[in-house]
């Protein structure tokens, strides 16, 4: 347990910034849920829509101390490269 006043704030300061970076971890994941779940119907306009709200969502959230850039860079450029190929799979 915290003894100094600093380190008890501390104490508190983290478990509020671990329910935010928690809820906005879940918000990106549903995010990709629902990309995954246009992508594998095929349907190419659903998941541009689902790929832009992601985008925004991961963009968000890693400018502040939640998600790291690479990782979300990474995220982003794996997910578009899949709506990519789903758009030219379509267009065959």
């Amino acid at each position: 347990m915290a003894h100094s006043l600093s380190a008890q704030k501390r104490v508190r300061q983290n478990a509020k910034r671990r329910v935010i970076n928690r809820a906005r971890k879940s918000v990106v994941k549903t995010q990709i849920k629902h990309l995954e779940t246009a992508i594998n119907a095929s349907d190419t306009g659903k998941a541009r829509d689902q790929l832009k709200d992601l985008t925004r969502k991961l963009d968000q959230f890693s400018t502040t101390s939640t998600l790291h850039k690479n990782t979300a860079a990474r995220i982003k450029s794996r997910m578009t490269r899949r709506v990519n190929a789903l758009a030219a799979k379509a267009a065959d």
